[in-house]
């Protein structure tokens, strides 16, 4: 069961239903399960919305709402209890336990949906549904929609209009409960402990992929059976590579390692970024790329408020990366026309940071109209600017050369400001080098 209360998910539920039109349903479907090869599948993780509105982590199931029907409006389709399989793979909620522990007003088993979900469908006007999601299951929307039209002669009514679900269901999911934070914190707490324990357990001679098993171990150790991403471990030249995953190469001294990784309590994410020395301190160009990229998250958590849009953070970020390149002589020209010409991307090529929720890249518009969006209370985000200065980027003298940092931390918006979910983890450079000097002083 979810940590999120079941009349939580029952405002979420009818929230959704005050937003249809009248005599309509929205049909969700579980995430599909993933088969890792013949005989095995991956860890199921159940689809965001999904779980947003009910809570139910099981796989094929399909989530109906019908706000007209008098018998209730929730029903769910579900597998049955079965000892046999059961014994194989897990205990099953069951068509009881749905009604009993998830509210349902109804419970039919998943076998039967072929024969019960389109006669639901029949007499509504329009169909919420997240076409092109699923693809299976579009194939079975499209066979039973066939099969409603072929009974038109006969009195049956289909549906004439199908309507997207996601951006309704996305828009809510946008703003967080303090429950959704509570359990936000929770998942950021442990992958703080995470990546402390990275720091203290770097050496020279290690693999990226130990410190990778050091976090794990704490994810796991704190109740997180699932990290949210695939995490970066990143030492050197590779920290310059954004998406580095390979995870394999040695650490030496005189690297900076970039830890990316966060873990998910009840599929929330936290998402988490350090960069440090495996040496434990800093050299003279590290530390000046480090001071700046700091520099540049503090200051975007200053743009992060009611008070102002989405992209206002972004563009503190980039203003203090772009002085700090100018100040190092890695840029040369006039600050506002660099900015201008976009000067920084080749050390600075991403947003400074995303929507965190559900997903670790969470829904939700960043624009309205073209506009980019108010924040908003209740609105969670990461910060994580960065610098990267590629092997090969001849335009820079060669000491500054493979040199990579991100900072990273997921943030809420309060009603007068915002508030850091991941302070825990240390990031400053005096921090950093203390906890590692402690850590060495200890082993040796």
């Amino acid at each position: 069961m979810s940590s999120i209360s079941t009349s939580e998910y029952a405002q979420r539920r009818q929230h959704l239903m005050q937003s249809m039109t009248p005599n309509s349903i929205a049909i969700l479907p579980a995430a599909p399960v993933s088969a890792r090869n013949s005989s095995v599948e991956y860890p199921y993780r159940q689809d965001s919305d999904f779980f947003y509105l009910s809570g139910f982590s099981e796989p094929e199931a399909v989530l109906v709402l019908i706000p007209q029907r008098e018998q209730g409006p929730f029903v769910m389709f579900c597998r049955e209890r079965n000892p046999e399989r059961e014994l194989w793979d897990g205990l099953r909620a069951g068509q009881a336990g749905v009604i009993a522990d998830y509210h349902a007003d109804d419970a039919f088993p998943i076998s039967e949906i072929d024969d019960i979900l389109p006669k639901l469908m029949e007499g509504c006007e329009r169909v919420y549904y997240a076409i092109g999601n699923n693809p299976e299951f579009d194939q079975n929307m499209s066979k039973w929609l066939t099969t409603l039209r072929s009974q038109a002669r006969m009195g049956a009514q289909p549906p004439t209009e199908f309507v997207m679900l996601d951006p309704l269901v996305h828009e809510a999911r946008l703003h967080k409960s303090p429950a959704e934070i509570a359990t936000m914190q929770q998942a950021a707490d442990i992958s703080c402990r995470a990546h402390i324990h990275a720091m203290q357990a770097a050496k020279a001679g290690l693999y990226e992929y130990h410190l990778e098993a050091e976090l794990d171990y704490e994810f796991r150790k704190g109740g997180a059976r699932l990290a949210a991403y695939s995490s970066i471990v990143a030492s050197g030249k590779n920290a310059c590579i954004l998406h580095y995953t390979e995870n394999n190469a040695p650490l030496h001294d005189g690297d900076l390692v970039l830890i990316d990784a966060g873990c998910e309590i009840d599929c929330y994410a936290s998402d988490i970024t350090r960069t440090f020395p495996v040496s434990g301190r800093f050299s003279p160009e590290q530390r000046a790329i480090y001071t700046i990229v700091l520099k540049a998250n503090l200051e975007a958590l200053n743009y992060i408020s009611p008070q102002h849009c989405w992209n206002d953070a972004h563009d503190a970020t980039v203003r203090v990366i772009t002085a700090g390149l100018l100040e190092l002589g890695l840029l040369q020209g006039e600050l506002d026309e660099l900015i201008a010409n976009h000067a920084y991307r080749p050390f600075y090529m991403h947003r400074a940071g995303h929507w965190l929720g559900l997903d670790v890249h969470d829904v939700g518009e960043y624009k309205i109209n073209g506009q980019w969006r108010t924040l908003a209370a209740g609105m969670t985000m990461t910060v994580e600017p960065g610098i990267y200065i590629a092997v090969d980027n001849l335009t820079v003298p060669e000491q500054w050369r493979g040199i990579g940092v991100r900072i990273e931390d997921d943030v809420v918006v309060t009603e007068d400001g915002c508030r850091v979910l991941t302070n825990a983890v240390p990031k400053t450079i005096a921090e950093i080098e203390h906890l590692m000097a402690a850590a060495q002083q200890a082993g040796a």
